[in-house]
């Protein structure tokens, strides 16, 4: 099994896993336009930082991240439509139905923008795309490892997969996670259709690990996420020494990316110009 298929299954395997487990701490389930969701609302202040899951991940993906944010400024999470105890949707899993969604959501609890957005790989793009489409309502970005908008596309297309992958993939992913996946290329597209996100902070972690590896498709993923930083003008790229599941595994590199992101709002900075150098990150890019 070559090095980066064996990283991704794992990464697979480890969502299934986490989507069974208990909820984060303080998450409960309320009605919310006749359907249930699972959310959780913690601390005080404003900007409030909202997270978003990846493909296949559950509010637990945060735990060693969300009560950290929560001291510093109101912290939002929550399980998408099919995810944990959140009832599914009968609206197509497009990152346009997901970013109204999470945007009413928001607002039937009395969380008001502008918002810091922190999105995890699939989380990630979703939240370029909220950005894009709605960028008065966001003061800055958190990109963890994100989903590039043609991710799917190239080498990276479902169809260069190996069979072993694919019967993995089919077989530890739920119906709503497919149907995420098989509406990607339509949400990088949409994305892609509007103008970039620009004059206000943008982090994007990037995982490192991932890039060392020397394969098609591991080339294919690298491209992709140097080209994240492209993707947001402005933004401030930092590699971490981790896999794809930063917040699992180096969840201080997302604490501290939040937390700057949360000082230059604060402080009126228009972008990533001012990021603090000492983050406990990989300040160059891996050759």
């Amino acid at each position: 099994m070559r090095p980066t298929l064996r990283k991704i299954a794992a990464a697979v395997q480890a969502a299934s896993l986490i989507a069974g487990c208990a909820s984060l701490e303080g998450a409960s389930t309320h009605l919310v336009a006749d359907r249930r969701v699972e959310y959780v609302v913690a601390g005080h202040g404003a900007p409030a930082v909202v997270f978003e899951n990846g493909l296949g991940g559950a509010l637990d993906w945060w735990a060693k991240v969300f009560p950290e944010v929560a001291k510093d400024t109101t912290a939002f999470a929550y399980d998408r439509p099919g995810y944990g105890a959140s009832d599914p949707a009968s609206s197509p899993r497009d990152g346009g139905h997901i970013v109204d969604e999470l945007r009413v959501l928001l607002r039937s609890n009395g969380i008001a923008p502008p918002y810091v957005l922190v999105g995890h790989s699939l989380g990630g793009l979703y939240m370029q795309l909220c950005a894009r489409r709605y960028p008065d309502e966001v003061a800055g970005l958190v990109l963890v490892d994100s989903t590039h908008p043609e991710q799917l596309k190239g080498a990276g297309s479902p169809e260069n997969w190996p069979a072993w992958f694919r019967v993995l993939f089919g077989a530890a992913t739920s119906v709503v996670a497919k149907e995420e996946l098989n509406a990607t290329t339509a949400t990088g597209e949409a994305l892609l259709a509007l103008p970039p996100f620009i004059g206000k902070p943008v982090m994007v972690l990037s995982a490192a690990a991932p890039i060392e590896e020397d394969s098609e498709l591991a080339r294919d993923a690298a491209a992709k996420r140097k080209d994240i930083a492209r993707l947001n003008p402005g933004s401030w790229q930092i590699w971490v020494d981790s896999g794809h599941a930063i917040p699992l595994e180096k969840p201080e590199a997302v604490i501290a990316a939040i937390r700057e992101v949360l000082r230059l709002v604060r402080a009126g900075s228009p972008s990533g110009v001012e990021f603090d150098h000492r983050l406990p990150t990989r300040p160059q890019r891996p050759g």
